[in-house]
């Protein structure tokens, strides 16, 4: 069993940036970051391979940067440029070994024009 634990989330004016944080008690090799509006579907932001592959949904390229730190098992979003439409809890999502897929629970964005 492995947990990821979110953190960095929080209340920012548009423009502003947040760094958020996923720390894993485990191993985990893909990783991603989702988000979820209330009301809304779960959507992928990004992720990033092991080797540090990454790739981004149209709507955060070229403001949100994913990056990992294998030795510390943690995953980070770097979010700039900020709007209210990214307003949303945002997940962390992992996979283990054995392909077992593991989710933390959460952390809140909130952006306020």
């Amino acid at each position: 069993q492995v947990h990821l634990v979110e953190s960095g989330g929080g209340l920012v004016q548009a423009g502003g940036s947040l760094r958020l944080s996923c720390a894993a008690s485990g191993s985990i090799y893909a990783m991603n970051w989702y988000r979820q509006a209330p009301g809304n579907k779960r959507e992928l932001v990004a992720s990033i391979t092991t080797g540090g592959t990454t790739r981004y949904a149209d709507f955060v390229r070229g403001r949100f940067t994913i990056s990992r730190d294998n030795g510390k098992k943690t995953v980070y979003l770097q979010m700039n440029s900020l709007e209210p439409e990214d307003s949303a809890f945002y997940y962390c999502n992992g996979t283990g070994d054995g392909g077992v897929e593991y989710w933390g629970h959460g952390t809140p964005v909130a952006v306020y024009s």
